[in-house]
């Protein structure tokens, strides 16, 4: 059976104009912010990470890197495709990646279809 657990309740952490002041904010909201975690840990809302789940997890992040491929591009279409990706706020390889796997996927299930 599934552990029923409460809704999060929000904690909220002001904005601070120094780290000195964030430190002392932090000193001197300890004690209830520490209620707030054991209580936590003790409903099942957050859980200990162990070091053998921190392992997993990062061995699970670890993926096989993508493989490299140089294409040549000409200068016309990559000026486009850095401006386009500038435009959305992203760097122009990954969108040229993007644009990439979208066609890809689109031609693949209008073949599919």
């Amino acid at each position: 059976m599934k552990k029923q657990i409460k809704k999060q309740t929000k904690r909220l952490v002001p904005t601070f104009a120094t780290e000195a002041e964030e430190a002392q904010w932090w000193y001197k909201n300890r004690d209830a912010h520490g209620k707030e975690l054991l209580a936590a840990v003790k409903s099942g809302e957050a859980q200990v990470l162990t070091k053998e789940k921190l392992l997993a997890r990062l061995a699970a992040s670890k993926k096989a890197p993508a493989p490299v491929v140089a294409l040549r591009i000409p200068a016309a279409d990559l000026a486009l495709a850095r401006k386009q990706a500038e435009q959305k706020g992203l760097p122009y390889q990954t969108y040229i990646k993007s644009l990439l796997h979208e066609t890809l996927a689109e031609r693949e299930k209008r073949k599919a279809g």
